[in-house]
């Protein structure tokens, strides 16, 4: 099996050497890129085990770029940014990256992130890649939601997550707590903010009403419920 594939898009030279000999020394696969456009177009014929995305950028705006990613790549996305407000996380993780690290950053921490991201994505037994729930038919493999009629609706890497923890446990409780056990990351405001948009997302994808879902229900100061039964094939 060859060493995981990792892209580093950044427009500081300096930035992407260290990055990538960090990341080399470590074991993994580097592409580094200086513009959106040039990333863009690898990603064409490569596909990244993970994104190391910078923010800045001269030809493109990055929270922009890393919502695009969301969607159509199956990369994990992690942000690397000088901004380091708040709400420029919080932000960044609505959008659908699963990580942000501000500058100035240590490259070990960089190659330690990134080791515990693939171990979240690699789980102990095989995990199936398609779901089936009424009517609708999840393929983590592609990141599509499929409807009776064959249409395909995307979902990003982030929004999978939660879906795969629901479809895992069916009509048991899930709280909040337990989310963020399993998906990773700090608990606090902006994680619980990133929840509530991801699921927002989720609910939308599936046709749900926002006022009386059928599926994703909130468990006020509980958690959430998944109600239909779920096969898996």
């Amino acid at each position: 099996m060859s060493a995981p594939l990792v892209t580093i898009l950044d427009d500081e030279p300096e930035v992407r050497r260290m990055l990538a000999d960090a990341l080399e020394e470590a074991g993994f696969r580097t592409l580094a890129f200086g513009r959106a456009t040039e990333f863009e177009a690898a990603l064409k014929t490569t596909t990244p085990d993970i994104c190391l995305v910078d923010l800045s950028l001269p030809d493109r705006d990055g929270l922009t770029l890393v919502h695009r990613l969301a969607l159509e790549q199956g990369a994990a996305i992690i942000i690397i940014s000088g901004r380091a407000q708040v709400q420029d996380r919080v932000t960044g993780l609505e959008l659908g990256a699963d990580d942000y690290i501000t500058k100035p950053f240590d490259p070990a921490e960089v190659v330690a992130r990134i080791r515990a991201r693939l171990r979240r994505d690699t789980p102990a037994v095989p995990a199936a890649d398609i779901a089936f729930f009424q009517g609708w038919t999840a393929a983590f493999d592609r990141f599509v939601l499929v409807d009776e009629a064959g249409q395909e609706t995307p979902f990003s890497h982030a929004e999978g997550e939660v879906l795969r923890l629901f479809l895992e446990r069916p009509k048991r409780l899930i709280s909040r707590q337990a989310m963020q056990e399993a998906l990773g990351g700090a608990a606090g405001e902006s994680f619980d903010r990133a929840m509530d948009v991801r699921i927002s997302r989720l609910r939308t994808k599936l046709r749900e009403d926002p006022k009386n879902p059928r599926l994703i229900k909130t468990i006020y100061g509980a958690g959430y419920i998944f109600l239909s039964d779920v096969r898996w094939g």
